[in-house]
């Protein structure tokens, strides 16, 4: 399949799979303790972060990559900054990807982790405090065995997610070879050069790896946009939990 491939699409394909490595590790650091933290809020205005993190899923991508072109440009504070701390440039890096991605994302991880704990009962969470039990005990024994498939659900979306991106990595990476051009925009390349044969190895092959992770993932725990399995996993987690003590 990869033989198919030229050099240049070989370079970005290892490219996207790097940035969507990063994005997948960064986003669990920073949606696990915000799904947790939504998930026990009781105030009002959860309602309004709820709705302004699940921005990108209605936003046309290029809107929010537009603005972010914006806030990385070198003219900005945020740009300044960087090259301050750096020596290069915001936008148009890798790094830049790296955030974009991370905000283009971040729905696809938050949600399910969010439905997860919100899922977990407060008067166990009571019980396992009440019987002296660290917050890494709860965590090991009450808080995972009751999230792992959701958990894993939140990885495979923001994994797969990243690796579809267009739009905002075009804005804000400016599709440099062997620096920002992802797969899908080697791909824009090929359509636009009228490449159609390295186009159809290209979306071939992205099918395929599309297909295989989202398989995997439904063959691991289930279909990661049903509520059902995170009802299983609640009752047979509280139950495992329980046994681990």
């Amino acid at each position: 399949m990869f033989n198919l491939l030229s050099d240049t699409d070989l370079t970005a394909l290892i490219l996207t799979f790097k940035l969507a490595a990063i994005t997948t590790v960064l986003l669990l650091i920073i949606c696990v303790p915000l799904a947790w933290w939504l998930s026990r809020m009781k105030h009002p205005i959860r309602v309004l972060i709820e709705a302004f993190l699940a921005l990108p899923l209605v936003l046309p991508p290029t809107v929010l990559g537009f603005y972010l072109l914006i806030l990385f440009a070198p003219n900005s504070f945020l740009g300044k900054l960087w090259e301050s701390l750096f020596s290069v440039q915001l936008a148009f890096s890798f790094e830049a990807l790296v955030i974009g991605s991370m905000i283009y994302s971040l729905p696809f991880v938050v949600q399910p982790l969010q439905q997860a704990f919100s899922k977990i009962p407060t008067n166990l969470l009571e019980v396992y405090s009440s019987m002296g039990l660290s917050l890494k005990q709860r965590i090991r024994y009450l808080i995972l065995p009751l999230t792992k498939t959701s958990l894993v659900a939140a990885m495979s979306l923001g994994f797969a997610h990243t690796i579809g991106e267009f739009g905002v990595v075009l804005m804000i990476g400016g599709n440099i070879p062997g620096e920002t051009q992802v797969i899908s925009l080697a791909l824009y390349d090929h359509v636009e050069s009228l490449n159609y044969a390295q186009a159809h190895a290209v979306s071939g092959m992205l099918i395929l790896l599309s297909m295989v992770i989202l398989i995997t993932t439904y063959a691991k725990i289930g279909s990661p946009f049903s509520m059902t399995h995170s009802k299983q996993e609640s009752r047979s987690g509280q139950s495992n939990a329980g046994a681990n003590i």
